[in-house]
């Protein structure tokens, strides 16, 4: 009977730390307190169906922040990746500004299994705790199985799938572009091309590593003055794409003079507003060309 007991209570600990996210956080992770909220972007819900819904994996149930017009159907997907601060609510609000586009935009929580994020005061801290931890094989994964969810939802039309991610998404949009051979388009916003945040098992390579395996062009929007992204790494992806062929060979980067990391993230002090209007319009326009949209 102990021998039971111990393992039950085993099994239930697996469980746990497999999912120790069930919900989405509401507002913003702690480290990134306190928010400027002169220019915080709110994009309301008129018009539109938009909250938390459930993904279906492999392992389980993770949770995501979904939102697409209220009426109609066979609406573009887009897929919007987390910055490393995981779905809070800047994430929520972009789906919301694709789903008055006219989208269906998901993101899910990729960190589910791994950790919450959001109580964290540390950006070290979340990189050592939780996101060093993530799988890319889990994440790739986990989107499929958002698109899965979105084409069997009946609204989603999957046929014009695009991805779009923020600084650790931005690292993603490169590796699922050469992940998914369904994928129309995606636009990296800051992300690692080299270097920390992969080279090991659970992330065995970097998007430079990819490069020549696009199966869907990518636009990478990058700042110049972004410290944690050296230009010269930035210089070795576009080398990479000139050589390749395909797909990887409609690929875009383009460099903002004098811009931040985190130009785009209008809750934040890195926020540049003609960078980040510009991008988007430069993603707009990205997803149109190439049939996400």
């Amino acid at each position: 009977m102990h021998e039971e007991l111990v393992s039950l209570l085993s099994n239930i600990e697996v469980t746990r730390r497999e999912f120790v996210m069930t919900t989405l956080i509401a507002g913003f992770a702690l480290a990134v307190q306190p928010i400027q909220a002169q220019t915080t972007i709110t994009t309301d819900t008129t018009g539109l169906v938009a909250g938390e819904v459930k993904i279906p994996t492999a392992d389980g149930q993770i949770p995501a922040y979904q939102a697409m017009p209220a009426t109609g159907k066979s609406f573009p997907v887009v897929l919007v990746v987390q910055e490393i601060f995981g779905v809070h609510e800047h994430i929520k609000d972009i789906c919301r500004r694709f789903a008055k586009l006219g989208h269906m935009a998901i993101a899910p929580e990729l960190y589910a299994r791994q950790g919450d994020v959001s109580k964290l005061p540390d950006f070290n801290e979340i990189i050592s705790k939780v996101v060093s931890k993530v799988p890319d094989a889990q994440v790739m994964s986990d989107l499929d199985a958002t698109v899965a969810y979105a084409k069997k939802s009946g609204k989603g039309q999957t046929a014009k799938l695009g991805i779009t991610g923020f600084c650790w998404g931005g690292r993603i949009v490169w590796l699922y572009a050469a992940h998914n051979p369904q994928l129309k388009a995606g636009v990296a916003w800051y992300g690692r091309l080299v270097g920390r945040d992969s080279g090991n098992e659970l992330q065995p390579k970097n998007p430079v590593d990819v490069a020549t395996s696009l199966k869907a062009p990518v636009l990478g929007l990058y700042g110049a003055d972004d410290q944690g992204i050296p230009l010269d790494t930035v210089e070795r992806m576009r080398v990479a794409l000139k050589e390749a062929k395909g797909a990887a060979r409609q690929s875009e980067i383009i460099v903002y003079p004098k811009t931040p990391h985190g130009f785009h993230a209008d809750y934040r002090p890195s926020y540049r507003p003609e960078e980040a209007k510009e991008g988007w319009r430069r993603l707009q326009e990205w997803f149109k060309k190439h049939g996400a949209a």
